[in-house]
């Protein structure tokens, strides 16, 4: 679909044209755009736009912390477990990347493997949110 000749992604209803700022680079406009999609609950053309630009650049944290909350937000935990993986392997400090790796194990069922990144995050951040989560899961263990 094109509006007044620039192609543009559509999600739903959602209309996100393919801008690229002078100076800024496609990889750039790639992550602002899959992050807005994402925002907006998108994660499908978030996962488009993000495939070209991570054959681009393979090794860039920032389009692959995106694919993996993509993968997430559609529930396809395989490849989010993997992606997640490999970036607490690299950064083991990243807190949003330690909890997201948690949930999707959680969300698996595989709760005793859960529960050491969600206590990690937790103790790294001090969220509530973060230790909501870990309570939730150490109940469901003594369930």
């Amino acid at each position: 679909m094109t509006i007044n000749g620039t192609p543009i992604q559509t999600a739903g209803d959602l209309a996100v044209p393919a801008v690229v700022f002078p100076g800024q680079r496609a990889v750039e406009s790639a992550h602002r755009v899959a992050y807005d999609l994402l925002s907006r609950r998108a994660p499908r053309e978030a996962l488009d736009v993000l495939a070209p630009a991570l054959e681009e650049e393979p090794d860039n944290r920032g389009l692959r912390v995106l694919r993996a909350w993509a993968y997430f937000m559609r529930a396809q935990l395989g490849p989010a477990e993997r992606e997640l993986t490999a970036l607490v392997e690299d950064d083991p400090t990243d807190v949003w990347v330690r909890h997201a790796l948690g949930r999707t194990l959680e969300r698996q069922s595989r709760l005793a493997e859960a529960l050491p990144h969600l206590r990690l995050a937790h103790a790294m951040s001090g969220d509530l949110d973060h230790e909501l989560d870990v309570l939730r899961v150490e109940r469901l263990l003594l369930a």
